[in-house]
């Protein structure tokens, strides 16, 4: 296949799309070949984290499964949604499974992160991780304050493993609570859709605010690709933090 779909037939088309060559891919980030991601780089719940978790009462009896990260361990970026979507739930692997994953996983494909099609329940990916504020999906409501917290020391792991250079918040909520630790903004202050494709200058990290993907549209999701491609590919992200210990 000589090109990668167009988002809307992405989303129209969820199961049919075969794997993509090396060559469809549209952008290679600075700092990595184009090379295949081995088994030992890229694995689910790389770190060993508890998959059968029941510190909150409320998600345990409604949940499939504990949903922890995926991707690249080695990653430069690191994204981050506010709980599982119904296709993460069912099979564990984070943005995978629903039009809402499959949203996000045409943006990794067009930015050189993901080598599989959309709708790959098990997406081949480099230089980038995906992982959740909450490891569990509530079906008829958003993550509550107490479940973050609870969940917290799990991203706070997988940030400190990996230590990534920039991080991608899906939705405002995802926003405002990295935003307490990692920038030196007032977290009430953020706003979305209007920080949606920018970025943010953090304490460690870049931020590159996302809107939430149930919410994007096709432009949405368009701008974002075309933000990060020409304001951070376009230099060296690496030179523009200072990094610390965390």
């Amino acid at each position: 296949m000589g090109h990668r779909p167009h988002l809307c037939q992405v989303l129209s088309r969820p199961s049919i799309w075969p794997r993509f060559s090396d060559s469809s891919i549209t952008h290679i980030p600075p700092g990595r070949s184009n090379s295949t991601v081995t088994s030992d780089q890229q694995v689910q719940n790389p770190f060993g984290m508890d998959e059968d978790c029941t510190n909150c009462p409320g998600l345990t009896d409604c949940r499939e499964s504990v949903v922890h990260g995926y991707g690249d361990v080695g990653a430069e970026f690191l994204v981050v949604g506010a709980a599982p979507g119904p296709g993460a739930d069912q099979s564990r692997i984070p943005f995978t499974g629903d039009d809402g994953g499959e949203r996000l996983q045409w943006i990794l494909g067009e930015l050189g992160f993901s080598r599989s099609s959309p709708a790959d329940p098990e997406p081949d990916l480099q230089n980038v991780f995906l992982t959740y504020l909450t490891r569990c999906r509530h079906p008829d409501r958003d993550p509550t304050d107490k479940e973050v917290d609870t969940c917290e020391p799990y991203l706070n792991g997988e940030l400190r493993m990996i230590n990534p250079e920039i991080i991608i918040p899906i939705g405002e909520r995802v926003l405002r609570a990295l935003a307490i630790e990692y920038t030196m903004r007032d977290p009430d202050g953020f706003d979305l859709p209007e920080e949606h494709a920018t970025t943010i200058r953090g304490r460690g990290f870049e931020l590159l605010p996302m809107r939430r993907l149930d919410r994007q549209t096709d432009a949405d999701a368009e701008a974002f690709v075309a933000h990060v491609v020409e304001t951070v590919f376009g230099r060296d992200y690496r030179q523009t933090k200072g990094r610390r210990e965390r």
